[in-house]
């Protein structure tokens, strides 16, 4: 009886320890990944913002929406029909993006974006990086169309 519940003991622990060992090893795999694709992830961003901005203009068939990088790479996002715009900030160092919208009301947050890597599949060495709010992965076109509708004054989302 006494060596079955200290086998139990014994075999509990060596999960627990296999456990933590793997976490640990997921948590440094996936902060090894989200630096090393932080850069491609902003310019997936880059690249959903700068197409939406198009669509949208050729939609409205006029320059609705400027962009232009600044000199320290942020992206900025004027809308002609109003004095506001929208700056997009990458911090290369925390690995985050920042969203400032002036079409926001002032209550109203700044979205900011964490870069995470994360496993794709059933091989240890299967990463990306993907960008996540409030620990959720972020839908990027969905939540570039809402700062976009936002920005021009029509509300996040449509109206029924």
């Amino acid at each position: 009886m006494r060596d079955e519940t200290t086998r139990q003991a014994a075999e509990e622990y060596l999960a627990t320890k296999l456990t933590e060992d793997e976490r640990r090893y997921e948590n440094e795999h996936n902060r090894a990944a989200a630096i090393t694709l932080s850069l491609v992830v902003w310019k997936r961003f880059q690249d959903a913002l700068l197409a939406q901005c198009h669509e949208w203009n050729s939609v409205t068939q006029e320059e609705t929406l400027t962009i232009k990088e600044t000199p320290v790479g942020d992206l900025r996002i004027w809308c002609a029909g109003r004095s506001k715009a929208m700056t997009v900030h990458y911090d290369s160092r925390k690995h985050l993006i920042t969203v400032k919208n002036a079409g926001r009301l002032e209550h109203e947050k700044d979205v900011i974006l964490h870069i995470e890597g994360y496993r794709t599949g059933p091989d240890r060495d299967n990463r990306d990086a993907r960008l996540v709010r409030n620990e959720q992965p972020v839908n990027m076109e969905m939540l570039i169309l809402g700062e976009l509708r936002v920005l021009t004054g029509i509300g996040r989302q449509r109206s029924a």
